[in-house]
């Protein structure tokens, strides 16, 4: 098997090429038969068309993809690996939020290089993301896009905007960007209008807070917003919030990070929950929808859960 790590150098706080290489050679010393490659992408969504290309110029070969960065390094990877048969995806973590990874273990984990190399191979589903014209149909110049962690919109979306934007600014940037997002997004994405259909049947018609659909668990740095889900079961956990007052939301914060908030009875009364292959959102003016981390601009998306569609590795357990 051949084991490429395709860097991300603007991912994260710090750009931590050098120390990924190092670990890399060091491994390759120690191991004569381990066969790699280290690819540095040059733009946004370059990691994406790399990785296809290389899949479809190697069909067959087996190999494993490193996603070093954060969600949108792995989510680019991801999607360049989809339809391919004999590959497998893993990540080093050098993003500021890296939530997908915490299905499975920690940071620490997920940045020791041998125990990644000798990790184990799991099966696990994919959303494929469609922006829609009105009629259903796929917009033109609008390509199929995937999501292995969680989509999200509304308040959340915003809140993720905001994210990005000060993810490598100090104090307020890097774990805490989610947190500033939130707080910033208070006054103006409290009330958000979808039109939502879920497996086909009615779901939601009116203003919400927000609503993520997961395959992970982890939303925003360490927001638990699907605690209840299974990331191989072929169904995608639907999580949404109505509209609330300021108060009542303040009072849900903790346990919406905690993921407790699938169990509170005041949380129930405020929120819709339900296990899914497709889910339908439509709005009356194109609003962002969030897929792990990176931002899509629409006014009608359809979201359907593929089972086991690519193969994710976790760490060797340590010792």
């Amino acid at each position: 098997m051949k084991h490429i790590f395709v860097v991300n150098p603007c991912a994260g706080k710090l750009d931590s090429t050098t120390l990924l290489t190092q670990k890399v050679e060091a491994y390759a010393a120690s191991n004569a038969q381990f066969e790699y490659q280290i690819y540095h992408t040059q733009a946004p969504g370059d990691a994406t068309s790399w990785v296809h290309k290389w899949c479809t110029e190697h069909p067959g070969e087996e190999v494993r993809f490193y996603a070093c960065g954060g969600d949108g390094t792995l989510n680019e990877v991801v999607s360049g690996c989809i339809g391919f048969d004999h590959v497998q995806v893993t990540v080093h973590a050098n993003g500021s939020g890296n939530d997908y990874i915490k299905y499975y273990g920690s940071l620490l984990d997920f940045n020791d290089v041998p125990r990644l190399v000798e990790g184990t191979p799991h099966p696990v589903d994919v959303m494929s993301v469609q922006c829609s014209s009105e009629d259903g149909t796929q917009a033109e110049d609008s390509p199929l896009r995937y999501s292995i962690n969680v989509c999200n919109f509304g308040f959340d979306a915003m809140v993720c905007k905001i994210g990005n934007d000060v993810r490598r600014k100090p104090i307020i940037g890097g774990k805490h960007s989610y947190t500033t997002g939130i707080i910033r997004s208070l006054f103006t994405s409290r009330s958000n209008y979808v039109r939502m259909k879920v497996d086909g049947q009615p779901f939601f018609d009116g203003h919400m807070l927000l609503c993520t659909l997961g395959n992970g668990r982890f939303n925003g740095g360490n927001y638990m917003c699907a605690p209840l889900s299974l990331n191989d079961d072929g169904l995608l956990e639907v999580n949404l919030f109505k509209k609330m007052s300021l108060f009542k939301f303040a009072s849900l914060v903790k346990a919406y990070q905690d993921g407790t908030h699938i169990h509170r009875p005041d949380a129930k009364k405020l929120m819709l929950y339900r296990q899914a292959t497709t889910v339908d959102i439509q709005g009356h003016e194109p609003f962002w929808l969030v897929i792990d981390g990176e931002m899509l601009h629409s006014n009608h998306f359809i979201v359907h859960n593929l089972r086991h569609a690519i193969t994710f590795v976790s760490p060797k357990p340590s010792k």
